[in-house]
């Protein structure tokens, strides 16, 4: 009886001694691999001088509100020493929006315009900014003056070290309760479904304009900001987030919470579970875009070109 314990005793050590030796083989292995990915320590890249950054500002019917909003992107540039454009959509409006933004293009050369016949839907309006935009950073910041361009531009150094910035807002009494669990629940299917971590996806969010012209598809809804998010951060590109303050929309109505918007979301959520999940476009490429700071850190010699 004693025999068979010993013997039982010491083929558990044995097994054991095998099992702790796959181990350690496995993790020897493991480090060597890891030691040819080695990236040696460098130092970081001095800023680059004479970045500017081009706000895309969607306006439809804003009458009221897109001459604040373009005066407080001005203030905001020469207060924090910002080089930078404002390129607005006239998304096919009927009231005097382009007359107010005219009058702002007089009194400053860094306001254009571009108008649209008729309305092609909030991401259409940032698209087409992004395609005559001249700057190496493209941000959104919509005509309705709902939103502080102070507190996304005052984290523009960021963007020395990631290619994009996403703000998530920190007063939500700034919105009701409707919208707040409205936002709880969109960012729930959002984080699930793509597994994210993303605290907000429809703020204003800054980009390196590199990656954003390499993406094959331009969502038109309201769904275009998350839909450029997730395809992104799937393709690996680094990101922060900085928290957000959410001014009150001074005057006149928000169009996101409308039916037609919500289909449009709909839409567009469903065609980027398809590409993420079943055509194979959620995987990460061989590179990444020419000039990007996710190329730069990851230390890849292999880049992508836009398209």
């Amino acid at each position: 009886m004693l025999q068979a314990v010993l013997i039982t005793v010491a083929a558990l050590i044995l097994v054991a001694l095998l099992v702790a030796a796959m181990i350690v083989r496995r993790t020897m292995r493991a480090l060597e691999w890891a030691r040819k990915l080695a990236i040696p320590p460098r130092p970081i890249k001095k800023a680059v001088a004479h970045q500017m950054i081009s706000i895309v500002t969607p306006a439809l019917n804003e009458e009221q509100n897109i001459g604040p909003t373009i005066r407080n992107v001005l203030g905001a540039f020469d207060d924090l020493g910002i080089e930078g454009e404002i390129v607005v959509i006239n998304d096919g409006s009927t009231d005097g929006t382009l007359a107010k933004v005219e009058e702002e293009m007089k009194r400053d050369p860094r306001v254009r315009v571009i108008t649209h016949e008729k309305p092609g839907g909030i991401g259409g309006a940032f698209w087409a900014g992004v395609g005559q935009a001249r700057g190496q950073m493209v941000c959104m910041i919509p005509g309705d003056n709902e939103n502080d361009p102070w507190e996304i531009l005052r984290y523009h150094k960021l963007l020395e070290h990631v290619d994009i910035l996403i703000p998530f807002v920190f007063n939500k009494e700034a919105r009701s309760l409707f919208r707040n669990g409205l936002s709880y629940v969109y960012r729930f299917i959002i984080n699930t479904t793509f597994l994210v971590n993303f605290n907000y996806t429809n703020g204003t969010v800054m980009y390196r304009k590199k990656i954003l012209d390499e993406l094959d598809f331009h969502s038109s809804g309201f769904f275009f900001q998350t839909d450029i998010l997730v395809r992104t951060v799937k393709r690996g590109y680094l990101f922060a987030e900085v928290p957000y303050r959410l001014d009150v929309r001074p005057q006149g109505l928000s169009k996101a919470i409308t039916f037609p918007s919500l289909m449009r979301v709909i839409r567009g959520y469903l065609r980027l579970v398809r590409d993420i999940h079943f055509t194979g476009q959620g995987q990460a490429p061989a590179g990444f875009a020419a000039d990007s700071l996710t190329a730069e850190r990851h230390g890849h010699e292999q880049t992508t070109e836009p398209k």
